[in-house]
């Protein structure tokens, strides 16, 4: 039998539309060919455990070699392989899926079959065309008494079928797809790129691949295995193997397995992050059967969760032809909730199960917690039981811990309670220290998410505020019932305001005299704590309808202690030089004494002393 045809589709320009558009990644025509080469080979083994194959498998790899000299690139395998009249079936007949009617033959008998298979034998195979002049099928079926099948196609729509015998007849059952490399892809003549597309894309996939003779794959990776088979050391192992270039362990992992209602296998890693925002993302692998499909999984693994690394491989992602993009469907939104609710599982059971264990790990996983309570509200009601707050003096508490912890000394008058904070308590040392004084407690949150987080906290905790401690003076960040009683009148204390707006002629600078302890300082420069958080949010590109209002101008409160006896002693003098250095003096707690204003203010030091 000799014949030739033309390949039925519904246009005549398939091949520039599937050259250009539908696989723009001219090396993926390598994945598809060996991924059918892998659906042939498991087609076998379904038909055996079946007993509708009663032969001998043999030894069932699939083979890719490339000869540079005739410029040829060849994927072999010892699976089904076809029949003359399967070919004009399944190759030239797009419309028709190989695998789809295979698959529905064999669901009520073998339910191994529809997991195996990868891909149709369709599409796929067609980017062969991407990097060759002509494409050659030579196949011979399992069933007995069948002939070679030989099928070539230069990229047209034309193709010629016949079945060679004698000498020309393929000896063995099994697929060769012969590929007559283009002169415009030379690269992939070259044994190195083969090998480096072999090892992204078939580095896992379940039967043997050899190229050149070596193996490529790892039939069995671990997630394809029961945690309980596997070892520590196994995991991370696997960890080194997905990612050389690391030089931490993982923290710990989670090992995903369900198959209702989706099927969902993989690893996920937690690596080493710290504080850093500057993390690598692209470090989760997506796979489908084993093959590597991309390592884009932002609609399968939540946002917060993008920073862990690891593999996830699901049958049930659904994906454009081409196997590039992810399509959002209702299982991707489930494997997202579902993945979602197993990393908040292996949280809450690594605090529940070693609360030490957990506050030694705090420092790298805290950035995840607080991610992803900013980002899911369902998260966030999971974490809220194991995010921990740090207090300056290192201690770490729970949210209700610390809600415990001060509400004794840190209510206000108004039954709030206050949560003071620093976001620097070396540049924020004397308003920590003034605090601690008071027997107020101190929390570090001197990460960029924290100002964020701290209006999470805000609009989720009851009755409580959170206050950084230079936003008011040591007395003034809880407003009680009792304020200390002033020892000046009302002139003085006018007197005292003009004096230091006189010396201080900055208007940003707003003076007001208070009555203090005497023990505070006599001058004290703070913040308001909402003008501060709103020009925070507007340099991190927050603060929504602020941005309409431009650059909000600096506004700092000074306030003047109307009970500090050194302020006693500039009413009494009567001149603005003390007043100037009380001045400076508060500016440099705050770290905003400098260039010429500093140099006066240290000429100035030395001509008091």
């Amino acid at each position: 039998m000799s014949e030739t045809g033309s390949i039925s589709i519904h246009t005549e320009n398939i091949f520039p539309i599937i050259k250009k558009f539908l696989y723009s990644d001219h090396e993926i025509f390598l994945r598809e060919l060996v991924s059918n080469a892998v659906d042939a080979t498991q087609k076998l083994q379904s038909l055996a455990r079946q007993g509708e194959f009663k032969g001998e498998l043999g030894e069932l790899k699939v083979r890719v070699t490339v000869d540079k000299e005739a410029r040829k690139i060849t994927v072999s395998d010892h699976g089904l392989g076809m029949t003359a009249e399967e070919i004009k079936k399944y190759i030239n007949q797009i419309a028709f899926s190989g695998a789809t009617e295979f698959v529905e033959k064999y669901k009520e008998t073998d339910a191994q079959a529809k997991d195996q298979i990868i891909g149709q034998f369709g599409l796929g195979f067609y980017s062969a065309f991407m990097v060759s002049k002509e494409v050659e099928i030579w196949s011979k079926s399992y069933k007995e008494d069948t002939l070679t099948a030989h099928w070539t196609c230069d990229g047209s729509t034309q193709y010629t079928l016949d079945e060679p015998t004698g000498e020309h007849a393929k000896a063995e059952r099994g697929t060769d797809v012969v590929l007559h490399v283009a002169d415009d892809s030379d690269e992939f003549l070259e044994e190195a790129r083969l090998r480096t597309i072999l090892e992204k894309y078939c580095k896992f996939l379940p039967i043997p691949i050899e190229f050149e003779g070596q193996l490529i794959n790892d039939t069995t990776p671990i997630w394809t295995k029961q945690p309980a088979d596997l070892t520590d050391e196994d995991y991370k192992k696997f960890y080194r193997e997905l990612y050389p270039m690391s030089m931490d362990e993982p923290l710990f992992w989670i090992h995903l397995n369900v198959d209702y209602p989706f099927n969902l296998t993989g690893i996920l890693y937690f690596p080493k992050v710290k504080d850093e925002l500057q993390f690598s993302r692209n470090k989760i692998q997506l796979y489908s059967r084993q093959v590597f499909i991309t390592d884009e999984v932002k609609d399968v693994v939540p946002e917060f969760l993008m920073l862990l690394h690891g593999v996830i491989d699901s049958p049930d992602i659904p994906l454009n032809v081409s196997r590039s993009f992810l399509q959002a469907d209702a299982n991707v939104r489930k494997i997202n909730t579902y993945i979602t609710r197993k990393v908040a599982d292996k949280l809450a059971e690594l605090f529940r199960k070693d609360r030490a264990g957990y506050e030694e790990k705090w420092a790298d996983i805290g950035l995840f917690v607080k991610y992803g309570m900013l980002s899911d509200d369902k998260f966030y009601e999971r974490a809220k039981d194991f995010v921990l707050l740090k207090s300056v003096d290192g201690k770490l508490y729970t949210l209700t811990e610390y809600t415990e912890h001060v509400q004794a000394n840190q209510k206000d008058k108004n039954d709030n309670t206050v949560v003071l904070y620093t976001t620097d308590a070396e540049a924020q040392h004397g308003f920590v220290a003034a605090a601690q004084e008071r027997g107020y407690d101190v929390l570090n949150m001197d990460h960029i998410l924290d100002a964020h987080f701290i209006g999470l906290l805000e609009q989720k905790l009851e009755k409580t505020t959170f206050k950084r401690v230079d936003s008011a003076t040591a007395s003034q960040l809880i407003e009680k019932e009792e304020a200390p009683a002033s020892v000046l009148s009302e002139d003085d204390q006018k007197k005292l305001e003009e004096v230091f707006q006189g010396a201080i002629s900055n208007p940003a600078m707003h003076v007001k005299v208070a009555a203090l302890s005497p023990q505070d300082a006599p001058v004290v420069i703070t913040q308001n704590e909402f003008m501060r958080r709103m020009k925070d949010m507007q340099r991190t590109g927050g603060g929504g309808g602020m941005q309409m209002f431009g650059n909000m101008p600096d506004s700092f409160d000074v306030t003047v202690n109307a009970n500090s006896p050194l302020v006693s002693k500039v009413l009494a003098d009567g001149g603005d030089t003390i007043a100037k250095q009380a001045f400076d003096l508060a500016l440099l707690a705050q770290g905003l004494l400098k260039g010429e204003a500093l140099t006066a203010f240290v000429k100035r030091s030395t001509e008091l002393l």
